[in-house]
């Protein structure tokens, strides 16, 4: 089956239907309809690759014979991992809504969803391979017995030369409520930040385009984006050209905030951490309409949180402090989870 969103005011812009691929049969009734809370999570997975070469991308280097030596005994120590973060970040029960970046392919995720204990809750699976050279996408696992699915669908960032990511769109109900959930993995800095800012900004224009459209539909809708911007949120990509604004003080409905902010939450100041400097690039930014509604779902204006538990954390020994404990150094096997610390937020429904 095919499910297309159709935006009518996003003229110019390159619109790609995807298909809700899932190992499972259709999604059930929803069993707690009365549920007080969602936790929406983001995890950007580092490397998350299967063993096998695909002749497609460039992912030549996690293969048994490639340079990271990517063995099935490394993936499935991944797989342990990633389960474990997603676990110990639900607290009770694993979150509702799993945004993921950096995973290879559908394989990848049905290994989450089937040959983990993540098997027995009724997850689905939203994914389609995008453009990006290494083949490395954005995906989203969802609870059907808590997350009834509406439609979902991909858009490509289009820029001369530029093969990067899609953005993910998932429209659902939580609660009694419709929401608008996007999941992003901006293109990257490796080439540097001034020289690969322009990227950024034709993704944050892109995204722009479809809120407003959004908003064009119902002005206090509830929209959640999530993902890794490889940017600051006060960088210009995210301030000036998606327009998500910091200042919280009084939120308006048809408008963007941004939830993510430095004040430290545990061990961690920041998502990632470069050359000993922290760096905010995994954020989620909401709707003015899920800071203001009287009623429904709502988002807290504080509710962003980094997930830093000890055991996501090694021993910085070059900077001091501590640092995401990764799965490589460079070529170096460490075992660890992420070279990114996840992010979540809470919905409450009242």
């Amino acid at each position: 089956m095919e499910f297309h969103l159709i935006l009518p005011f996003l003229s110019g812009i390159f619109i790609t239907a995807m298909t809700c691929v899932s190992p499972l049969k259709e999604p059930p009734a929803i069993g707690s309809a009365g549920s007080s809370s969602f936790r929406i999570m983001f995890y950007n997975t580092e490397n998350f690759f299967d063993t096998e070469d695909d002749a497609l991308t460039a992912d030549e280097d996690f293969t048994p014979a490639g340079n990271m030596h990517w063995t099935s005994k490394r993936f499935e120590a991944k797989l342990r991992n990633i389960y474990k973060v997603i676990v110990a970040a639900g607290a009770q029960q694993p979150p509702d809504i799993i945004g993921l970046c950096e995973v290879e392919n559908l394989r990848v995720l049905e290994n989450i969803t089937e040959n983990t204990p993540l098997a027995k809750y009724s997850y689905r699976i939203i994914h389609k391979n995008s453009a990006d050279r290494r083949g490395i996408d954005a995906a989203i696992l969802y609870n059907a017995n808590t997350v009834r699915y509406l439609s979902s669908n991909t858009f490509t960032i289009s820029k001369k030369d530029l093969l990067t990511r899609d953005i993910l769109y998932f429209k659902a109900i939580l609660g009694a409520d419709t929401c608008h959930v996007l999941v992003n993995h901006w293109p990257s800095r490796s080439e540097g930040q001034l020289e690969t800012e322009g990227n950024r900004i034709a993704a944050a224009r892109l995204l722009k385009h479809i809120t407003d459209s959004l908003f064009a539909g119902n002005a206090s809708g509830r929209i959640i984006i999530i993902g890794d911007f490889n940017d600051e949120p006060s960088d210009e990509s995210l301030l000036l050209h998606l327009m998500a604004e910091q200042d919280l003080a009084n939120p308006l409905p048809a408008r963007l905030y941004n939830l993510a902010d430095f004040p430290s939450r545990g061990m961690a100041r920041g998502t990632l951490k470069y050359q000993g400097q922290w760096n905010l690039f995994d954020q989620i930014i909401v709707s003015g309409g899920l800071l203001t509604a009287q009623k429904g779902l709502t988002a807290e204006r504080n509710g962003y949180r980094i997930f830093s538990k000890p055991f996501l954390l090694s021993e910085d020994r070059s900077h001091n402090g501590y640092k995401p404990y990764r799965t490589y150094s460079g070529f170096k096997y460490l075992g660890g989870f992420s070279d990114h610390l996840p992010v979540y937020l809470d919905l409450i429904s009242h």
